[in-house]
């Protein structure tokens, strides 16, 4: 993988992963676009490696909901152990809930995920049949969500329910073509919530299983990738980084006044031309 290779990657990873358009698909489309030398494994690992670029980016764009969080979740939990209340009031304050709510919404991707990681690994989730099927399946979705869900609530009004109907969503995104923000977006939205609180609870609930995927991938990654890609591999991840924390800011902005229209066009736009690409055989030249 040459330097040019691994920044464009990272772009493609940074821009994609946060907007709901299916970072996974992107990223094989553009290894196969630039005739990467890569097995799906490494294909896999590299995607994996990268995207812990847009972790970091999540990390520092949300530290103080973070540190809020974590700081309230061991506060109230040592404060009722000892017998007393949490936040003066016997229940746990939003911080700490909220705490719960992502650990909740993290198990069924985590139990899927180990479950089926030689599945996801394979070659079967690169295949660009499964790609485009899964754009323009969650495309509908994301556009009977638009039209049914209420879009009232808040992170101040989040419970069990919308932990698990994202959480679930979130295994959904272990497909690729489906994007983990498309599909935990599509799911809030499905449980009522505004769209900038969709995509803010999306991201915070990505944070461990992106973490936990790109740790484990990244140990894979130094023992199949070939030692001259780790450099470049390294660069292409704090690109990532840096364009996925403007494509943050820029989407929380985008969904206080917009509709998901847009990327749901693009959406249909690209699956549909992956599958006349693949009819006509032109994919299978690449």
């Amino acid at each position: 993988m040459s330097l040019i290779q691994a920044i464009l990657l990272g772009i493609i990873q940074g821009l994609t992963e946060f907007i709901p358009v299916s970072s996974t698909a992107h990223l094989v489309i553009a290894g196969r676009v630039m005739k990467l030398a890569l097995t799906p494994e490494q294909l896999t690992a590299s995607i994996a490696v990268v995207q812990l670029g847009t972790l970091i980016a999540v990390l520092i764009y949300f530290a103080g909901d973070i540190w809020n969080i974590t700081g309230a979740f061991i506060h109230d939990h040592l404060a009722l152990l000892k017998g007393g209340r949490a936040n003066n009031h016997a229940r746990l304050s939003h911080d700490a809930w909220l705490g719960w709510l992502v650990i909740i919404g993290s198990i069924p991707v985590a139990v899927v995920g180990l479950l089926f990681k030689k599945q996801i690994e394979g070659t079967l989730t690169k295949n660009l049949w499964v790609i485009a099927t899964m754009m323009i399946g969650v495309a509908l979705l994301l556009t009977i969500a638009e039209f049914i869900g209420k879009q009232r609530r808040h992170m101040q009004e989040l419970g069990i329910k919308d932990a698990l109907a994202v959480g679930f969503a979130q295994v959904l995104a272990l497909i690729p073509g489906s994007s983990r923000s498309g599909s935990t977006i599509m799911a809030g939205l499905f449980a009522g919530e505004t769209r900038e609180t969709a995509a803010r609870f999306s991201f915070l609930l990505s944070i461990p299983a992106v973490a936990a995927s790109g740790l484990l991938e990244l140990k894979q990654a130094l023992r199949i990738l070939p030692h001259d890609s780790l450099t470049t591999l390294a660069v292409g991840t704090i690109v990532s980084g840096i364009v996925g924390y403007a494509t943050i800011w820029f989407l929380l902005r985008y969904l206080r006044t917009h509709t998901t229209g847009v990327f749901i066009g693009y959406r249909l736009l690209v699956g549909g031309a992956i599958l006349l690409l693949l009819f006509s055989g032109r994919f299978g030249a690449l």
